[in-house]
């Protein structure tokens, strides 16, 4: 799991973005993405808002399938607990910036229709993770379909935030904290 969210998706997905957006395009990266520092603190505020709701949710559904929330004994080390959170930080920069930052904002620049840019970078979205999903083999049968219709809900939903805050940050912590929550509580 590492390899591929430390090494793997960087290459595959930020280089070529990056070679493309400073080389061809002559743009800032960061820029070019929407990974600015301008109002970075309400951005923050709010997907860390967000992504909070998602873990609360996480919790409250685990704790009623297991018969309450004091069934609950995953207990996790604080060193696997921190592996989870730099994991589900380096998925969602990666994912983030080329689903929302470069797929969505090039469909929405050239069409210049919302609905459909979120649905087809959506769809995208869904199509990457479709050999995560399928070669899982925690996920199966009810949860896997759970997990499949929670991802293009997410994806969604984050694009049409991410098209009205105008800061990649949002869905990268959103994201974020979805992933978190499917680590600490699938």
């Amino acid at each position: 799991m590492w390899f591929d969210e430390f090494i793997a998706k960087p290459l595959i997905f930020l280089v070529p973005l990056h070679y493309f957006i400073t080389r061809i395009e002559k743009k800032s990266f960061l820029k070019s993405v929407d990974l600015k520092t301008k109002n970075w603190r309400s951005a923050l505020l709010f997907g860390c808002i967000a992504g909070v709701i998602f873990l609360g949710t996480g919790l409250v559904m685990t704790g009623l399938r297991n018969g309450g929330l004091g069934a609950l004994v995953a207990v996790q080390t604080p060193m696997m607990i921190l592996y989870y959170i730099l994991i589900a930080l380096a998925t969602s920069v990666s994912e983030e910036i080329l689903s929302r930052g470069f797929v969505l904002k090039r469909l929405y620049s050239d069409s210049k229709n919302m609905y459909t840019a979120v649905l087809y970078s959506s769809l995208l979205f869904f199509v990457l993770h479709i050999p995560i999903l399928f070669t899982n083999p925690d996920l199966h049968g009810v949860l896997l379909l759970q997990v499949m219709v929670t991802d293009i809900l997410l994806s969604v939903a984050v694009s049409f935030l991410y098209l009205q805050k105008k800061s990649l940050l949002v869905p990268i912590i959103i994201h974020a904290c979805y992933i978190l929550s499917l680590y600490l509580f699938l």
